[in-house]
């Protein structure tokens, strides 16, 4: 049974133990209901709640959304709870969120361990508190810390929690007997009940509840959940406890059945689903890594070495000079010191994480490496050049790691005499930040260094996906598609504004111009010139990059790309000039310049996105579709509510996505718009993404 009851000296021990982390599925809510009203049928005092285990509840179980609900549902629970005739005390320790913290709410007093957390986090799956979170909290805390707590779904502390009034008690150990100790104290003290729901609404003014809207409309655009939740708070000021419980569960309905909620949900479990590797045993040994050599000190160098020493580890940085080097230290300096003044980490601890990173000009200071990770610019001969070096120097069984973005890994680990031992890492810009991290695969890689690399990418805080070997691997192979689309969209007839205003009001975190411009220009015009002028593809998708960069705009290093910007800064202007190029280029191209809407450039960006998705799972580049959904939510600033752009095709509807396509095709020529063999066949069998992801297994 997931929850016991114990009756001790008139105290009614209720005991929840539902592993791993106690989550109020139907069969705990059932023998919670059961165990409270066999205690209050009784003699009993007072009733303690506790959960065994690492935790106590961290939620709902989400495997229940989406099905039929079964009594008693968590709502009518927490009420029954509430109403107890006794004293009942929640005793917090691990992590109590979501419905678990709901949980405590209703309870009348509350006790933590001092490492605890509380915390409603609905929010990041697109929902709101369903089960009084929204009414309870307001009236315990006020209107703009409930606000602040149920919007943003960050946990804090127990000692935040009790200087909110939401923890009566911190102790630093034995919480059970803690708490037992603390309801007899209440029982002997005549404690009276305290129902958070009889606390009188909470006093705001209306004002509060428009800023608060105004914000979120900028901070979370285009979602629902957070706009619902200030209706559910302003709800607890302006009506009573019971109508607020029925605007909040109207509200949750909403979310429930909302795609938003769909996708965050779907993304909750891809990012799960993507650090399992197929065919790679559960049981497969890892490598000691605790000593990391990295190649390059550039930015993107500079940020892969602050993520191990951000997890303890001790690392050599390597340039090729001193001068280099010094720029790459000073960089992670002014990283560290912005980490500080932002409040992120004490100075001391920004000092001594700053002291694991060294910097060195001598390969040979890399031979006690356990993992060494090239970082430099992307030009095959000079990785191949320093795998080669690294052969010679590097001790048995370091792992040998490329941060390529596009280069074949197996001709990199061709260099090595150990090509077991090579593998691609590729971290995203800025790489102390960005949380995922594509790990490839090559031919060769051992199923160690495999193992080892996904459960390192955990260590070091970011999100693993495996990805097979080919050019751009998962991310940037598709983002090929996606810039062809948006500059071929510019030279027949849209702006650099237009464009970015489309994709960012359809969620996208950046306009794909300003992305551009925020990666340097420069940097595809410099691979494009490395190929034969057959090889570059159609004039018509770079032409005007190209001219930009030609005329020393390189992106926003320069001041000045596809617009201009303040020095220093962000910030920046629609240039009249670009818009003069563009047209220029067009008519020098032959192209026939036309009004293009916003929804015609959406859909063809994103169809390029989900076209060329399709031939990476078919492929095998990608394990399962969802690893690119976790991929473009977390790399590319894909909007997470529309679950990554493989959810999101079978969100419109795989008949829809071809048929689209196919008028693409018609209009715009088959050289673009030839639709995937995985897409057709998915149609014709009537099956969508998700059914044919479950029948690989």
């Amino acid at each position: 049974m997931p929850v016991q009851l114990e009756i001790v000296d008139n105290i009614a021990l209720v005991t929840i133990d539902n592993p791993p982390v106690n989550a109020l599925s139907h069969a705990v809510r059932l023998g919670l209901q059961n165990a409270v009203r066999e205690a209050t049928a009784g003699a009993c005092e007072a009733i303690v709640i506790q959960c065994a285990g690492r935790t106590f509840v961290a939620g709902a179980d989400i495997k229940e959304f989406g099905q039929p609900p079964k009594d008693p549902w968590l709502p009518g629970l927490l009420e029954e709870i509430e109403a107890a005739k006794v004293p009942v005390v929640a005793a917090l320790h691990g992590t109590a969120l979501g419905g678990g913290f709901e949980l405590a709410l209703a309870s009348h007093y509350r006790i933590a361990l001092e490492d605890a957390q509380v915390g409603l986090p609905e929010v990041k799956l697109g929902l709101l508190p369903g089960a009084g979170g929204t009414q309870r909290l307001p009236r315990i805390v006020g209107v703009k810390a409930a606000l602040d707590l149920i919007t943003r779904g960050t946990p804090i502390d127990a000692k935040s929690a009790q200087v909110l009034g939401l923890v009566d008690e911190i102790v630093t150990s034995d919480l059970h007997e803690a708490a037992f100790e603390y309801a007899k104290k209440l029982v002997a003290a005549g404690a009276g009940i305290r129902r958070s729901s009889e606390l009188p609404a909470p006093e705001a003014d209306s004002a509060i509840f428009a800023e608060y809207r105004k914000q979120l409309a900028q901070r979370a655009r285009g979602q629902l959940a957070p706009q619902k939740i200030v209706d559910c708070v302003e709800a607890a000021v302006t009506l009573s406890f019971a109508d607020g419980m029925e605007t909040e569960r109207k509200a949750f309905m909403e979310c429930i059945a909302s795609s938003q909620s769909a996708g965050l949900r779907h993304m909750f479990f891809a990012e799960r689903e993507a650090g399992k590797v197929r065919g790679l045993a559960s049981d497969t040994p890892h490598r000691e890594v605790q000593k990391v050599g990295v190649i390059g000190a550039g930015t993107m160098g500079s940020g892969i070495a602050m993520n191990f020493a951000n997890a303890g580890m001790a690392v050599r940085l390597l340039e090729v000079n001193n001068e280099a080097l010094q720029k790459g230290l000073d960089t992670i300096a002014r990283n560290y010191a912005g980490g500080v003044k932002r409040g992120k980490m004490s100075e001391q601890d920004a000092n001594t994480t700053r002291e694991r990173i060294t910097g060195t000009t001598d390969y040979a200071d890399l031979a006690d490496a356990d993992l060494i990770v090239e970082a430099v610019y992307e030009n095959l001969e000079l990785k191949q050049d320093i795998f080669r070096r690294l052969d010679g120097i590097a001790k048995p069984g370091a792992i040998l790691a490329t941060n390529t973005s596009y280069q074949d890994v197996n001709k990199i680990a061709a260099a090595t005499g150990r090509p077991e031992d090579v593998i691609g890492l590729h971290f995203f810009s800025p790489a102390h930040i960005m949380k995922l991290l594509e790990v490839v695969r090559a031919d060769k890689t051992a199923d160690d260094v495999l193992a080892t690399c996904m459960a390192l990418a955990r260590r070091i805080r970011k999100v693993p996906v495996v990805a097979g070997v080919c050019y751009g691997f998962i991310g940037n192979r598709m983002l090929q598609h996606y810039g062809r689309e948006a500059q071929l969209c510019l030279i027949e007839g849209a702006t650099p504004d237009a464009i970015d205003t489309a994709m960012q009001q359809w969620g996208m975190a950046m306009g794909p111009m300003r992305v551009f411009d925020l990666a340097g220009l420069d940097v595809g015009y410099k691979a494009r010139q490395g190929l034969a002028l057959e090889e570059r593809g159609d004039p018509k998708a770079y032409r005007v990059a190209d001219a930009l960069v030609e005329m020393g705009r390189l992106g926003q290093k320069s001041g000045a790309g596809f617009y201009t910007y303040d020095a220093g800064s962000r910030d920046y202007t629609v240039d009249p000039l670009v818009e003069e190029l563009i047209v220029k280029e067009a008519a020098a191209l032959n192209v026939e310049r036309r009004e293009i809407g916003a929804d015609e450039i959406v859909d063809r960006l994103i169809y390029a996105l989900i076209n060329e998705g399709m031939r990476i799972v078919e492929e095998g580049i990608a394990q399962r579709p969802s690893d690119i959904d976790v991929v473009y939510v977390y790399g590319y600033g894909f909007p997470a509510y529309r679950g990554g752009p493989m959810h999101y095709a079978d969100t419109v509807g795989l008949k829809n996505v071809l048929a689209r396509i196919c008028e693409f095709r018609e209009r715009l020529g088959a050289e673009n718009w030839s639709p995937a063999p995985l897409l057709e066949k998915l149609v014709r069998d009537d099956l969508s993404l998700a059914q044919w992801s479950a029948q690989q297994g």
